[in-house]
């Protein structure tokens, strides 16, 4: 973390909260993902775009994830093997195809989800107070408005 007084001053200086919101973020994620046995990988993150977004190509996909196409390539290559997403014409342009999540792939997701909603639940419920719970309610309200 980052000393909240390097702007030089005591009000709290917009890039130093930026980079310990940063850290903080992502350390929770990962933790999260790693105690509820879901860790990050690029074939969830593939997932879970393609959940959010709908079908989309392996390019526009790459784009999104910012990977390279053949990167992106290949993970598609093992979801489709899986049979979590599945290949479709891309109407817009017959030389591509669009990728989609499959139901088994939105099972999988939702499983993965609901083990990283529950690990948080007793989180909170292990290591906060009340005031703690309001306070993090309070924030996760805050951090929404940044979206």
């Amino acid at each position: 973390m980052v000393d909240e007084d390097a702007g030089g001053n005591n009000d709290v200086n917009a890039l130093v909260l930026a980079e310990n919101l940063r850290v903080a973020v992502g350390k929770f994620v990962r933790s999260v993902k790693t105690q509820a046995n879901t860790p990050t990988t690029s074939q969830s993150e593939t997932l879970s775009l393609l959940d959010r977004a709908g079908p989309l190509s392996v390019a526009e996909l790459a784009d999104r994830r910012n990977v390279k196409h053949q990167s992106m390539r290949l993970v598609a290559v093992q979801l489709e093997a899986e049979g979590l997403i599945s290949k479709m014409p891309n109407p817009a342009d017959g030389r591509s195809q669009l990728l989609s999540i499959t139901d088994k792939g939105e099972k999988v997701l939702s499983r993965a989800r609901e083990a990283r909603a529950s690990q948080i639940a007793c989180l909170i419920n292990d290591r906060l107070s009340a005031e703690d719970r309001q306070t993090l309610s309070a924030a996760v309200g805050i951090i929404e408005r940044l979206c």
